[in-house]
């Protein structure tokens, strides 16, 4: 299908969060939470589903520190092997996001978070997510690259620290 003088190559249409689907979602949420509870509490007792809920959020805690902390190693050896940190940064997000949702109250945002704590699941969970949006930050990308400054400065900077200083004098030394 030939396209006609003046329109430019078709984009799907980006999906949007409206004010009416965000009211939406935050009430649907907790009301979801709260029959979850009840339900989770006439299953195995209300004091039994309590204790369950303190004790995942007390886990949430702890994994969350621990997430905090290998987040910034793995980005940082991935940085320092001259690696692209874009893969574990996002397995690295979607972790601390579990782990996030694992100290927010509730059987459903527990259940989100266990399976983003858990390796083979936030796997999928990258996979779907850099499909997803690997368009958008390519597009994002090469619109801010065609703002930014076209010359740099003159010389190129030395990345390999290859300067040597050979006139003293001229050095003030």
């Amino acid at each position: 299908m030939a396209r006609r003088h003046g329109e430019g190559p078709r984009r799907a249409k980006m999906r949007t969060l409206t004010p009416e689907m965000f009211v939406i979602v935050v009430i649907a949420v907790p009301v979801a939470e709260v029959f979850a509870f009840v339900e989770v509490g006439r299953a195995i007792g209300w004091l039994l589903a309590t204790a369950l809920l303190l004790g995942t959020s007390v886990l949430g805690i702890q994994l969350l520190r621990i997430q905090g902390r290998r987040a910034i190693e793995r980005v940082s050896v991935a940085v320092s092997e001259h690696r692209a940190p874009a893969r574990v940064a996002l397995d690295s997000a979607l972790g601390f996001l579990g782990c996030v949702l694992l100290v927010f109250p509730g059987f459903l945002t527990d259940f989100l978070g266990a399976l983003l704590v858990f390796s083979p699941t936030r796997a999928l969970a990258r996979r779907w997510t850099s499909r997803r949006y690997a368009g958008r930050v390519t597009s994002f990308a090469a619109t801010v690259g065609r703002f930014g400054p076209r010359d740099r400065g003159g010389r190129p900077a030395d990345v390999d620290s290859t300067a040597v200083d050979d006139d003293l004098d001229q050095l003030g030394r």
